[in-house]
């Protein structure tokens, strides 16, 4: 079995079910069929066609935007298209720079097929032979989404209102218990991407990558019941693990992946997958 077959599962899309969303003549998003139907039903706030789903021209302010798709989201649960509302605004917008359309309540994310934003911290060490290690969490196994799966050593989706270091600070203390004292010597390393059909909508996830050297005598605990516990694998055997089982929660899979290509755990000679990795984790052109 291969890395590659990870990154071709978070992949998996057919947009010809889809209606594009528009919002001031940009393209933020994917609406399915069904899904589009609905929303025809509040044409104050949206306008439906054969084409698209556009939100109505009259929201001409971000703040605006918010508080109509706010109004309506609630008889979207009653529905069952999304589950219960998070309280966790998400900015919705073409790329990370970009400026915000308005913003959404993360349950309807994919809903609507926006860039949803997260961060991943890959926590590793050097063992005393010189072999790389890496901590991997273990999700609680009340977890809704992945349970019980093996995780990075902390992760999470990116609200709006906080840096991309800021919230990755935050998780990290929240999921593993280490503070600054310890987490700020983490660097960015890079983002990795993907498009993956839903139940009812579309996930286009942008995970900015972090690396931290955990020094050798500090454990991360868990801070909160996101996580059970915590493992330090050797990375040699993390990656045959990826390999040959689904015990890690499905984008987990592509960070590692990506972990692995930057520290050399990964080359053109013994992984005939590399050049096809090196590409797809970076997404699909039209993300």
């Amino acid at each position: 079995m291969s890395l590659m077959r990870h990154v071709t599962d978070c992949n998996r899309a057919d947009l010809a079910d889809f209606h594009p969303f528009h919002v001031d003549g940009r393209r933020l998003g994917w609406v399915r069929s069904r899904v589009a139907r609905r929303l025809a039903d509040f044409p104050g706030v949206f306008q439906v066609d054969r084409q698209a789903v556009t939100l109505a021209e009259t929201l001409t302010t971000p703040e605006a935007r918010t508080a109509a798709v706010a109004e309506v989201l609630p008889r979207l649960v009653e529905d069952g298209l999304i589950g219960a509302l998070r309280g966790e605004p998400y900015r919705v917008t073409t790329a990370w720079a970009a400026p915000d359309a308005f913003t959404l309540d993360r349950a309807a994310a994919s809903l609507f097929g926006v860039l949803s934003f997260g961060v991943h911290l890959n926590g590793w060490r050097r063992l005393d032979d010189g072999r790389l290690a890496l901590w991997i969490a273990q999700r609680n196994p009340a977890k809704a989404v992945a349970p019980g799966k093996l995780d990075n050593l902390a992760a999470g989706g990116q609200p709006a209102g906080l840096s991309l270091r800021e919230n990755m600070l935050k998780e990290v203390a929240e999921e593993a218990s280490l503070g600054p004292e310890v987490a700020q010597a983490m660097i960015p390393t890079g983002a990795i991407a993907y498009r993956m059909a839903t139940g009812h909508g579309l996930r286009r996830d942008v995970l900015f990558t972090f690396d931290l050297e955990v020094p050798a005598d500090v454990t991360p605990t868990p801070g909160d019941d996101e996580v059970a516990g915590f493992h330090l694998m050797e990375a040699e055997q993390v990656l045959c693990r990826i390999r040959e089982s689904d015990d890690f929660k499905f984008n987990v899979n592509l960070v590692i992946a990506h972990f692995a290509l930057r520290h050399g755990l990964l080359s053109p000679d013994n992984e005939p997958d590399y050049q096809a990795l090196a590409h797809g984790l970076a997404g699909p052109a039209d993300l």
